[in-house]
């Protein structure tokens, strides 16, 4: 069986965050761990009863992984872990780049006037950086993106970012490759100083800077097969 943690006891946190999100939260960090292989099944009522909580904020958990593709329903067997791999974030990245080159350019003036929320997510990921605390540095560079989209001020591009799971992918990423996340930080000063300055080409350093992501995962995966 496996051994998933409680959910919090604290009351106000409970308040503060949907219930499907703190059990979507345990089920991606089961991913990550290796708790469920691919092709194993994830059984629904059993995860509801290890974290005593009904199957309905469980089912609406699963069909959100099911949505960043991490999961799959199988007809007459439910829901088991996909076969996921360099392939999907080849697919992946480029979306996301393409939408935050688009949000970067929408979000340069406002940004321009404003760097402090890029600013306060830098020096959060170098405090994490120095901690060796590699979840908070996963938190604050999704953060750092996010500000961006946000800043761009059109909820259509957000919701579309929202829906790529970029922390999963994030997350997968650094556990895969083992992705030193510090020469991240470093992007992240150039690009928010390129904000600062109004720099015209941010749009493309934001796009080649996820784009970076990929070819690394890419250029691991060749050298793990022998090309």
């Amino acid at each position: 069986m496996v051994d998933l943690p409680q959910l919090p006891d604290d009351p106000s946190k409970l308040a503060r965050e949907p219930l499907r999100e703190q059990i979507r939260r345990v089920l991606v960090e089961g991913l990550l761990s290796g708790r469920w292989q691919p092709g194993e099944r994830i059984v629904e009522r059993r995860v509801a009863t290890e974290l005593k909580v009904s199957q309905a904020p469980v089912r609406e958990a699963l069909r959100e992984l099911e949505g960043l593709r991490l999961i799959e329903t199988v007809p007459n067997k439910g829901a088991r872990v996909r076969a996921f791999g360099v392939q999907d974030m080849a697919e992946i990245y480029p979306v996301r780049a393409g939408l935050e080159l688009v949000a970067a350019r929408l979000a340069a003036p406002r940004l321009a006037a404003d760097p402090a929320p890029l600013e306060r997510e830098v020096e959060a990921l170098k405090e994490a950086t120095a901690r060796g605390d590699v979840d908070e540095q996963i938190r604050h560079s999704v953060e750092f993106h996010r500000e961006i989209v946000r800043a761009a001020d059109n909820s259509v591009l957000l919701h579309t970012w929202e829906s790529l799971g970029v922390e999963v992918w994030t997350a997968l990423s650094v556990r895969w490759l083992d992705m030193e996340l510090h020469a991240k930080a470093a992007d992240h000063d150039r690009i928010t100083l390129a904000f600062r300055d109004g720099d015209p080409s941010v749009g493309q350093m934001v796009s080649d800077h996820v784009l970076d992501y990929v070819e690394a995962a890419l250029r691991t995966h060749e050298s793990a097969l022998g090309h």
